[in-house]
């Protein structure tokens, strides 16, 4: 699973590069919970949430089956 997560990823960096932002992938749990970390730009944008829920998550979610949530650390 957490190939594919890194796929989808990829799909949505340069949209985040393009304002000076970036994503990591931290891992992923048992229970469907991929764990990202923020860089750049976004670690302190104000839209960071809507962010991470509207393009991130609706990202990761539409092509990777079994994935329950995205949530941001640190």
């Amino acid at each position: 699973m957490k190939e594919l997560v890194e796929k989808a990823l990829e799909e949505v960096r340069p949209i985040l590069k393009r304002d000076g932002g970036d994503v990591e992938l931290i891992g992923v749990n048992n229970e469907g919970v991929v764990l990202v970390k923020l860089r750049g730009a976004c670690s302190g944008c104000p839209s960071a949430g809507m962010t991470l829920r509207n393009g991130i998550e609706k990202k990761i979610m539409e092509r990777v089956p079994g994935v329950k949530s995205v949530q941001s650390i640190g």
